[in-house]
């Protein structure tokens, strides 16, 4: 029987709840599986996809470190092109919180409380209370399951109760039939039964699906759990996610909490006004209070925890009771009416059960860790005060040679109940979203949903602010418009132009396309922002993980193949690193290949080709010590050398400076920003020529030098141009939003 509570729904799994210890009777069960997409979303341009919402949005997919940008729509180019355009909703331009979205941010702590006792009296009105079993959420606005979805367990910490995702169901479920453990406080099922239990689960749908992964995130003891069951399966794909995995026990604050709960009464239970009624100094008191701020350390955030702490200090120091209970905040003591319902889910011999079944299964985690062959993906919090997650998830890193590391500074132990913590996001950042054994780059590519792009756009708020973008392109007619509707709608398109320094360009660009023509470009990206030979000097592959989700793709024939031939918008760099990081006064100039392969793969598929050109960047900076200048000194030569070793290589068939892709950072000599200008010169058709450019070289390599023409051609007309633009200096520009708002568009020049 479903139980619902506070909104939220859960049923009995209808593939595995038959691996529960004692199953419940068949007539009481009400089967409703995880709600997913009806549809597979693929990495598409400008085909149109079915959202959850029910709302069609054309998906163009976003560029990698190689951005998209967009202006607001000339009025006469909107009549002349994108009638269809017009049809349909952007998501992105508002990029607002989707009513189910509002609501999974707003649940907090207290709804895991309210929903967990619910659940605890559900399931043992089932029959099945005293047994582990396995729960589904059905989140409303989810979806069905789709038939490739893959399997998703969640095994939960100490409390048992299988709700620790409960701010996550609603995005989760879109993308995997998600199945929660639900072990009951009564329940005192060994370790090894409980590993069982998930192999048995994991097994099962391997049985089923044999190509396609499993996945199984564990918290603290769900953790070791997890790394049992796969060092026990080491041939079936399975994607293991630890967040504050508890195989970091022996290190742990919580040995200290077992003889505490030693001494304190069989039939006590933690309420706010017995703590309050006690004794001050008392060593019951002492006791419970160590109790009540290790247990928030688990349910609450930091900042209610620490009052906690504070308190307990003061009685600890023989501080009267009116004052040391003056630490304590509304938050706390709200919480009271809820202590109940934790003495239900961790009373006093369940909790010394749980933390004796901790300690035991660390220790086997620990023992096997050469054994587990899974991919992992680790979430260590900042600011665990039960386990020394940092430290440990560098020590798991050393021991799982396939994990990878995403921390969360800010956050405590209960990580995924936290405000700013959304697991899929951390799964498509860290790419970790698959269907399949190998991740496929197009297929496997779920587009960000205006929410997580509103996240990504605040980041370079600043940075559009200062330079306050101005975007043209040019219709087929060779009409120069502002805004962007000379880009066309209907892919495949490859997007071709210059890389500005340190490619500043990109996310102005990238982010005004998807917003202004709900165009998300898939940009083509150097391997480093993907993997690494090494570890060294490089930034951590995190720090691209905004880009990821943005659907940067590593540079590649076959990627390229695929991605035309999904009919996407692709922006490529032909300049790429070297272009980037260029020498002391080589502003605008091309560093392209000579092989013009990349005509000949757009006019495989017939793709329209669009240069562009962007200036701005000898008003915001100048190189004044190079590549040249550093490769002289031997310290950084050294450093240059050691960091390039550290990633993958391209272009290694290159000859002359394109094949000396060495990693360095151009210091420039800072300016008062200026003003960044795009232009997008008119679609070049490969249609109807797709065996002449194809097979012919010299064709080929006369449209390739059409296209590095007609880019210089687009910075050398943005160069004249900006001279008569009034507001050019950003002195300018603060004064017209000083009277006008921040956010109003500023004037540029007359075309």
């Amino acid at each position: 029987m479903a139980a619902t509570t506070a909104g939220a729904r859960f049923s009995f799994s209808p593939v595995i709840r038959c691996c529960a210890a004692t199953p419940a009777p068949a007539d009481k069960l009400k089967l409703n599986p995880v709600q997913l997409p009806t549809r597979r979303l693929f990495a598409v341009s400008s085909q149109q996809v079915s959202t959850s919402a029910g709302e069609v949005v054309s998906f163009p997919l976003p560029a990698q470190g190689e951005g998209i940008g967009t202006e607001s729509l000339d009025a006469t180019a909107t009549a002349n092109q994108g009638k269809e355009d017009e049809q349909i909703d952007n998501p992105y331009a508002a990029a607002v919180r989707t009513p189910q979205e509002a609501m999974q941010l707003g649940k907090t702590v207290k709804d895991y409380f309210v929903e967990a006792k619910g659940l605890i009296q559900s399931t043992a009105s089932d029959g099945g209370g005293h047994h582990p079993h396995w729960i589904s959420p059905a989140e409303d606005g989810c979806g069905s399951p789709t038939a490739d979805s893959p399997l998703f367990l969640y095994l939960p910490g100490i409390d048992g109760v299988g709700l620790g995702l409960i701010r996550q169901h609603h995005n989760l479920c879109k993308l995997f039939n998600v199945s929660c453990l639900h072990i009951p406080a009564k329940d005192r099922t060994s370790l090894r039964g409980l590993v069982q239990l998930v192999e048995k689960t994991v097994r099962a749908e391997y049985g089923r699906s044999p190509r396609r992964p499993i996945y199984i995130c564990g918290e603290s003891l769900g953790a070791c759990i997890a790394l049992a069951v796969a060092a026990r399966n080491p041939g079936i794909d399975l994607v293991l996610i630890l967040a504050n995995p508890g195989t970091s026990f022996e290190k742990s604050q919580l040995q200290s909490l077992m003889p505490l709960l030693d001494l304190l009464p069989d039939n006590f239970h933690l309420n706010v006004p017995i703590m309050l009624g006690l004794m001050t100094g008392s060593l019951v008191l002492i006791l419970v209070l160590c109790i009540f701020s290790h247990l928030c350390s688990l349910l609450m955030k930091p900042a209610i925890c620490d009052p906690v702490k504070t308190f307990m200090d003061n009685l600890v120091r023989g501080l009267p009771l009116p004052q040391a209970t003056g630490g304590l905040t509304v938050d706390v003591l709200a919480m009271s009416s809820h202590l109940s319902i934790l003495s239900e889910i961790l009373p006093k011999e369940t909790l010394l059960w749980k933390l004796q079944l901790l300690e035991t299964a660390s220790s086997y985690a620990n023992a096997r860790l050469r054994a587990v062959k899974a991919q992992i993906l680790i979430l260590s919090s900042g600011k665990d005060q039960l386990l020394p997650s940092n430290e440990e998830s560098q020590r798991l890193r050393a021991a799982l040679p396939k994990s990878v590391i995403r921390t969360f500074d800010d956050n405590g132990h209960f990580l995924f109940l936290e405000d700013g913590v959304d697991l899929v996001t951390t799964l498509k950042g860290s790419l970790f979203y698959r269907r399949r054994k190998h991740r496929d780059f197009v297929t496997d590519y779920i587009p960000p949903t205006p929410l997580e792009f509103k996240n990504i756009d605040a980041k370079y708020r600043e940075l559009e602010v200062a330079t306050s973008p101005v975007m043209f392109s040019t219709l087929q007619d060779g009409t120069i418009v502002k805004g962007l509707s000379g880009i066309p709608s209907e892919g495949p398109v490859l997007i071709v132009g210059y890389h500005m320094l340190l490619g500043v360009e990109l996310s102005p660009m990238v982010t005004r396309i998807l917003k202004e023509r709900n165009i998300l470009v898939r940009g083509i990206a150097h391997p480093m922002m993907f993997s690494r030979v090494k570890e060294g000097r490089m930034p951590p592959l995190s720090s691209f993980d905004d880009f990821r989700v943005m659907g940067a793709v590593p540079v590649s024939g076959p990627v390229l193949f695929k991605l035309l031939s999904s009919r996407a918008h692709v922006l490529l760099y032909p300049g790429g690193m070297r272009e980037a990081c260029h020498r002391k006064g080589e502003e605008y100039q091309l560093h392209w290949p000579e092989q013009s392969e990349f005509v000949r793969m757009a006019a495989r598929f017939g793709a329209k080709i669009v240069p562009f050109g962007v200036v701005g960047e000898d008003d915001y900076g100048e190189v004044v010590f190079d590549y040249e200048d550093q490769m002289k000194i031997p310290f950084f030569r050294y450093i240059i050398e050691s960091t390039t070793e550290e990633i993958p290589q391209v272009r290694t068939d290159a000859g002359g400076e394109l094949a000396l892709q060495g990693v360095h950072f151009p210091v420039f000599r800072p300016k008062l920003p200026g003003r960044f200008y795009y232009l997008f010169g008119k679609p070049i058709e490969t249609q109807g020529r797709e065996e002449e450019l194809s097979k012919d070289r010299e064709k080929a390599n006369e449209v390739y030098m059409e296209v590095k023409q007609e880019v210089y051609n687009c910075i050398d007309y943005l160069k004249e141009k900006r001279e008569s633009d009034p507001y050019r200096n950003v002195v300018a520009r603060m004064a017209y939003q000083a009277i006008h708002g921040l956010d109003a568009p500023v004037p540029t020049f007359e075309l």
